[in-house]
């Protein structure tokens, strides 16, 4: 979850062991409790994705893939579809619905917010889905990144600290069809062993390192986003490769500046 700063920044890949990426002193670290508040359908075809009815915002989400996604070299066909079909207004409770498809992060309450449509866009675009993929996301928020996936891949499983909008974000992603959704209430940094091995990870929070049980819950070629940096300055958005032999290939793709990413640890 995007706040209101952004700048593009393009990196190299780097190979880095796993002890580079992470403080060397954690400590023996728990499994949160989580409380699971919606369970994905197991299907075993392809879930099917919910029948929106037309509504007056189909042109501003066409203007918004035109103009701030289209027109920044983001050509994903798969993220760009997703990205026009999502009702992003109804994920924006707290602002106009217009005001929803600008290119910026919005309020959602409890001091986090939607992130803007360029970062959304760029994030999932990154990880290289496939439809057969399971997505797990740390930081429900809204319920809107968990739509865009949903959108493209087989099943999405997403984490929310906050009590309150992981209820929200549980029913508004129920009422709207989505069946191929698991919402958790719980610490997102511990990820979701039960479920684990994941195609992909995407946190959207910003965290002071690569949190140890995502890496491991990463299959072996798997991908993750991640903003990672200080939490008062701009942070880096990482995307990290898993190896075959665990190794960690990693790359800089952006200068963000994301709401901290909460927790015990």
């Amino acid at each position: 979850m995007l706040t209101p700063r952004f700048r593009g920044l393009v990196g190299c890949w780097a190979m880095v062991g796993l002890s580079l990426a992470i403080p060397p002193a954690l400590g023996q670290e728990t499994e949160a409790e989580r409380r699971v508040l919606l369970e994905a359908t197991p299907s075993e075809a392809a879930p099917s994705r919910p029948a929106f009815a037309p509504d007056a915002w189909a042109g501003a989400r066409e203007a918004m893939v035109r103009d701030h996604i289209v027109a920044r070299g983001l050509d994903d066909p798969a993220v760009l579809a997703a990205m026009r079909r999502v009702p992003r207004h109804r994920f924006a409770p707290e602002v106009a619905p217009r005001r929803a498809y600008r290119d910026e992060p919005q309020p959602i309450g409890h001091g986090q917010t939607i992130s803007q449509p360029y970062i959304v866009a760029l994030m999932t675009a990154r990880l290289g889905l496939e439809p057969d993929d399971r997505v797990l996301e740390v930081g429900t928020g809204s319920g809107y990144q968990a739509a865009i996936l949903a959108e493209i891949v087989r099943e999405v499983v997403t984490l929310e600290i906050i009590p309150a909008l992981a209820v929200q974000a549980a029913e508004r992603l129920e009422a709207l069809g989505y069946t191929n959704v698991t919402v958790l209430e719980g610490d997102g940094y511990y990820g979701d062993p039960a479920r684990a091995p994941f195609d992909a990870v995407i946190v959207t929070a910003g965290a002071r390192h690569v949190p140890p049980p995502l890496v491991a819950q990463l299959r072996p070629g798997g991908r993750m986003v991640i903003p990672v940096g200080q939490m008062l300055w701009v942070q880096n958005l990482l995307l990290l490769e898993k190896a075959a032999d665990g190794e960690i290939r990693t790359r800089n793709l952006a200068s963000v500046r994301f709401v901290p990413l909460t927790g015990g640890h």
